[in-house]
Order: structure tokens, then C-alpha cells, then sequence
């Protein structure tokens, strides 16, 4: 059963490509890096849902901040080094630190602060892999919805941005994937 951080990061460690794909991001050695979004929720969905199968991820989004490399070309040089080293892996990666720019949220103070921008809450989550092997799960809006299977817009997209909440619960349909669901409409 899933009820806490500690139990989705042993279910993440007990995964043996996810820890493999953190391993690579983390040779990458950016400040404040994170891996999250799909990564993260799938899992826990599909294994709510008792699938041993897990979903494919559409990608993989390796966030990581630094004010001082804000360009977007920087992220497309680290995910040809990503694929480099793992080539089937749909590689993702951005820098946080101009994210709010095409979203038109107040700049970011860290990545972590960054994804309580995304859209849903249950998508709100990323991990680590630390220098010691360790992994950090950070949730900043909480664990809750993710973990009951409810799909609600995070403040930012409930305030300022419902169309895009909308679209995305529209062009993911979820539910098909995943039928316990409960889906907030706004």
C-alpha cells in the first residue's frame, strides 16, 4: 500500500529502469535536479491501479535551476548528452530558471518552486538521486491527490491559467489509462 514519501521512494528504488534513468541525470551534475511529472505519477498510478505493466512515458523531464545558464539551447546540449548515453530514453530537460517566462508566473526561486506551477496537483512531484545514492521525493503542494487518485488544478492553474488545466485533462485523457481517477473540472 501507498500511504507516504517513504513508500514511493521504495517503490521507485524496487524500479529498476527509473533508478537507472535517475543515475544517468544525476552524471549530468546540474544544480537543483529533479526528475518529475509523468515519471513520478505514472508509476504510482499503475501501481494503484495493480498494473505490473508500467506506462510508457511520453517523456522524461529532467528540470534542473540556475539563473546563470538560462538559455534554451543549453537544455538541448544536455539532452544530447542524455541521449548519449541512453537513447531510448524521451528525454526532457529544462531549466527552471526561465520557465516562468512562457508561462507568465513570477520567476522561480528553485525548481522545486517551479513545479508548483505545473498544472495538477498529482503531477506537482519530482526525485533525485543524491551524490550518496540516496533519493529525495518533493512534493510541494503534497502528496495527497496523487496518492487518492484525484486530478485537481494546482493554484496557479485554478487562478491564472484554467484553459490550459482543461486542455491538458482533454489531450491526456487519463482516464482510459487509469479509470479510478477522480477528475476535477474548473
Amino acid at each position: 500500500m501507498l500511504n507516504t514519501a517513504a513508500d514511493i521512494l521504495r517503490l521507485i528504488e524496487a524500479d529498476t529502469w527509473r533508478m537507472g534513468v535517475l543515475r544517468v541525470a544525476m552524471t549530468l551534475n546540474l544544480p537543483d535536479c529533479w526528475i518529475g511529472a509523468g515519471f513520478v505519477r505514472n508509476l504510482i498510478w499503475d501501481e494503484l491501479h495493480g498494473y505490473e505493466e508500467r506506462t510508457p512515458l511520453n517523456d522524461v523531464d529532467v528540470i534542473w535551476f540556475d539563473r546563470r545558464e538560462p538559455s534554451a539551447e543549453k537544455d538541448d546540449v544536455l539532452v544530447a548528452k542524455l541521449k548519449a548515453s541512453w537513447p531510448d530514453v524521451p528525454w526532457s530537460v529544462l531549466n527552471m530558471a526561465r520557465m516562468h517566462l512562457p508561462a507568465g508566473d513570477p520567476p522561480y526561486a528553485s525548481s522545486i518552486d517551479g513545479v508548483r506551477f505545473w498544472p495538477e496537483t498529482a503531477t506537482a512531484v519530482a526525485v533525485r538521486c543524491n551524490s550518496d545514492r540516496s533519493l529525495e521525493l518533493a512534493a510541494p503542494l503534497g502528496l495527497s491527490d496523487l496518492l487518492d487518485l484525484r486530478v485537481r488544478p494546482t493554484p496557479s492553474a485554478r487562478e491564472r491559467h484554467p484553459d490550459a488545466y482543461r486542455g491538458r485533462i482533454a489531450k491526456k485523457n487519463w482516464l482510459r489509462r487509469w479509470p479510478r481517477l477522480r477528475i476535477e473540472t474548473i
